[in-house]
């Protein structure tokens, strides 16, 4: 399954029409985007009698820069069985991205300028641009750090040991010092394994009555304020993947008001479902961090609306058919994500009025690229034309069958979303579903 899909090359494009979203400025009109050499050439209203070009109408759509997922997984090299660099270029392109930032956790791990080289080689002819994170130790074993400046100058663009914390607070105080050299960002997995244990879901009154091993919130928030801490003594750049409790929101937001450099995302199933969702012991939703409590998740909306939370990411977690239906407790983590994520950020945060399409934008977009430096993110002359279109209207109905992804492990299936992508351009390639 997950075939390179289909693009065309455009040299120059007049995208008339559109409803234009700008994350620098949340502002948002209708304006046509002109592209020609794969840079933008000016955002605004144009005479089109002249145009050589091609012109492609988006009239009722949304254009945006391309949406970018800063936390996804890939699995290649090591499980191509669940997913690949293309197939997960596929799985992002159907989701409406087109920057993704596959995590370390690889066999071997990313943590090796050659591994790194070796993904961005992968991702070279597709539409999906590919920006790596290395990792922050050796195998990601916690005891040694990996070679942070010959990773960066592979191309990663940020470390982290996903899966797993910084293993000591000395090795995330040198790890944050010697990232800070770069001006990279640590992006760390917070989780005291030694509270968290052999748990399966949220510690709470639900695993109780369920008869689940929890994971209590403090797990998390123990990590949160060690890291926060010491990025404040060393000056580094923290990034809190990930968050999903009410008490690690308020640490970030308490860290931003004494200036600290910490930044932090959420994925949409910590702001859509709650750990009451798990009473029919489905293995899509067994997830790590767990599904937490309605507090919570109603502290990651006040957070998203706040400005705390400066992310939305996915966790793109493929796993097998064969590994996630079994038995709840011996389950893998994660689900898939890319291809749901914009139908949930349009349906639970855009249409519930928590965020405004704008600012929503902006937490995909903008925010991801300033923290990891990406040229991407914005539709300001000469910028890479990096483009999303959906149709903000259009409601859908998620079907696992249909996804690009090799993996199908979603707590989503038969849910109905809005919000529905039209079309994708980058690199100079335009590709529409169904092209």
């Amino acid at each position: 399954m997950a075939a390179k899909l289909s693009t065309t090359k455009l040299e120059r494009v007049l995208f008339t029409g559109g409803q234009v979203v700008d994350p620098e400025h949340l502002t948002q009109k209708k304006s046509d985007v002109l592209v020609e050499k794969g840079r933008i050439v000016d955002v605004g209203q144009f005479d089109g009698g002249e145009f050589d070009g091609e012109r492609i109408d988006i009239n009722g759509k949304i254009v945006c820069p391309g949406l970018i997922d800063m936390h996804v997984h890939l699995r290649e090299p090591g499980r191509e069985d669940e997913e690949t660099v293309e197939s997960g270029a596929a799985a992002a392109m159907s989701g409406g991205f087109t920057s993704i930032c596959p995590m370390p956790n690889t066999e071997p791990a990313a943590d090796t300028a050659e591994v790194i080289e070796f993904l961005k080689n992968r991702a070279r002819d597709l539409l999906v641009d590919v920006f790596p994170i290395g990792a922050v130790t050796k195998g990601r074993k916690g005891e040694e750090l990996a070679e942070i400046g010959a990773l960066v100058a592979a191309g990663a663009v940020a470390f982290s040991d996903d899966g797993d914390p910084v293993s000591t607070a000395g090795l995330m105080r040198r790890a944050l010092e010697y990232s800070n050299m770069f001006d990279v960002p640590i992006i760390e997995h917070c989780e005291d394994k030694s509270l968290s244990e052999n748990g399966v879901m949220n510690e709470s009154a639900v695993s109780t009555r369920l008869g689940l091993p929890g994971i209590p919130g403090i797990s998390e928030d123990v990590i949160v304020a060690r890291d926060v801490e010491i990025a404040q003594f060393t000056g580094g750049k923290l990034h809190i993947a990930h968050i999903s409790t009410a008490n690690s929101v308020d640490l970030v937001r308490q860290a931003k008001k004494r200036g600290i450099k910490v930044t932090c995302e959420v994925m949409p199933h910590h702001f859509a479902l709650t750990d009451e969702s798990i009473a029919g012991y489905d293995p899509n939703l067994k997830m790590n961090p767990p599904l937490r409590t309605q507090a919570d998740v109603d502290a990651m909306l006040s957070g998203l609306k706040d400005g705390t939370i400066d992310v939305i990411a996915t966790d793109h977690a493929p796993h097998s058919i064969e590994e996630k239906e079994t038995e709840f407790g011996v389950a893998p983590f994660g689900i898939v994500g890319l291809e749901t994520a914009l139908g949930l950020v349009m349906k639970y945060l855009v249409q519930a009025k928590v965020l405004t399409l704008p600012q929503a934008v902006a937490k995909m977009t903008k925010a991801p690229a300033d923290i990891l430096r990406l040229e991407r993110g914005s539709l300001s002359k000469g910028a890479p034309a990096s483009l999303t279109v959906f149709d903000p209207g259009v409601s859908w109905t998620v079907d696992k069958a249909a996804f690009k992804s090799k993996s199908r492990n979603t707590p989503f299936e038969g849910w109905e979303l809005v919000g529905q992508v039209f079309g994708l351009f980058n690199k100079g390639l335009w590709w529409q579903p169904g092209q």
